[in-house]
């Protein structure tokens, strides 16, 4: 059976900003919250495919991952989450309704649903690889710093031989609620911040918390085809809870190195390679490289200095798809600076046979040359010639000026 199309499971246009989709997830959980549809299995599995679409529709990444493979793209990066029950999808999401407020309009406590743990926090990690590690995928070892629970007091926060207590304001609840008219409004106790317990001797190692700073060491698997800024996530590898709640995230941010040779475009690869006036002219037989190693490539006769030869097959793989890019080489031709005298010999005899054959793109261009200073000349004598009438005209024109002066003088 095709899966639905998350936009239209939310009712959003695919242009929607995130504030709308958000907008529209809010609504459809409330329509088909099982608290509001009891015994309604279809509303169970509805409210199920509301939070999916949500979750991938409200990832940047998932999208764009979604939006060009759609959901064959999710599958086989492991994008899309599964939501076994509700108590799952409120702990993902049960932020976006305003905390409490989402348990008290839906009824979130009874049966056993009550206020989720908060989970830990994320971590990150940045890893610098070559282009060789990213086009073959390699495994790598990483390491990366978190709370581990404290071996001196086992994680209570106590000092050893001593327990906490319960906390006296919110009667070890974690919880206190306040009571107006027909609402009633529950919050974090802020005595003990919804542990429900308070630590009146803390353990000296660590302060209290439970929790200790350590070095962890992981292998990873970085697949190929990876590209500076791929982010790859080891789930649970985060902060510990301090609430009891699933541990957060490590994400592992990858660095590519620049290639001496190589420069990378998306999944192709661009070489620049230097050849002789003789092999552009007549062709060669050139060893260029690859990822592989060097191989033979064709130069054709009449090259030209930028003329592009493409190796089909030769560049970055796509994650997770049979796809591989090109590898463009470039050749340009390099004039040598300093000649030996027999070299020069040479060049100057093919210089004046140049001269006796010109070449067709040298011949058209010299042709419009002469064009374009037979233009300008012409162009330059005829404003001569106005500038010597305009001039002739004037004197004329001063010495009737005079004349006439002279006449009145007289006069």
């Amino acid at each position: 059976m095709a899966k639905p199309d998350y936009y239209e499971v939310l009712g959003v246009s695919r242009n929607a900003s995130k504030e709308d989709i958000s907008a529209a997830y809010r609504k459809l959980a409330m329509k088909y919250h099982p608290d509001r549809n009891p015994g309604d299995a279809d509303a169970v599995e509805q409210f199920k495919l509301c939070a999916t679409a949500y979750e991938v529709l409200s990832n940047d990444e998932k999208r764009a991952i979604y939006n060009q493979y759609g959901h064959e793209g999710l599958d086989s990066s492991g994008g899309s989450a599964q939501f076994r029950d509700v108590n799952d999808i409120y702990a993902a999401f049960g932020d976006l309704f305003g905390g409490t407020i989402f348990e008290h309009f839906f009824g979130v406590g009874r049966g056993g649903r009550g206020r989720q743990p908060a989970p830990g926090n994320d971590i990150r990690c940045n890893i610098t690889i070559d282009l060789h590690e990213a086009a073959r995928g390699v495994n790598k070892e990483i390491s990366f710093r978190r709370h581990e629970t404290c071996p001196t007091c086992n994680g209570t926060g106590s000092k050893p031989g001593t327990s906490p207590e319960r906390c006296p304001y919110c009667g070890g609840h974690g919880q206190i609620t306040q009571s107006t008219g027909f609402f009633s409004i529950q919050s974090t106790c802020p005595k003990c911040r919804g542990q429900g317990v308070i630590i009146t001797n803390p353990c000296q190692d660590c302060r209290g918390s439970g929790l200790i700073p350590r070095t962890v060491n992981r292998e990873i698997k970085i697949p190929a085809g990876v590209d500076t800024g791929t982010r790859l996530r080891l789930q649970g590898e985060g902060e510990k809870s301090p609430e009891g709640g699933m541990s957060g995230d490590c994400y592992i941010f990858i660095t590519v190195k620049q290639h001496p040779l190589f420069q990378r475009d998306g999944e192709d690869l661009i070489c620049r390679v230097p050849i002789g006036y003789a092999q552009a002219a007549l062709g060669a037989e050139i060893d260029v490289p690859t990822l592989d190693g060097t191989e033979k490539m064709k130069i054709p006769p009449g090259t030209q200095n930028n003329d592009v030869i493409t190796l089909r097959g030769r560049g970055m793989p796509i994650p997770h798809r049979s796809i591989t890019g090109d590898l463009h080489i470039q050749v340009y031709i390099e004039v040598p600076r300093k000649l030996r005298p027999e070299h020069e010999e040479l060049l100057r005899k093919l210089a004046d046979l140049e001269g006796e054959h010109v070449l067709p793109e040298r011949k058209n261009f010299f042709s419009k040359l002469g064009d374009f200073v037979s233009e300008f000349f012409t162009d330059k004598s005829e404003k001569n010639n106005e500038t010597k009438e305009t001039k002739k005209n004037e004197n004329e024109t001063q010495n009737n000026n005079n004349g006439t002066k002279n006449r009145k003088n007289k006069k």
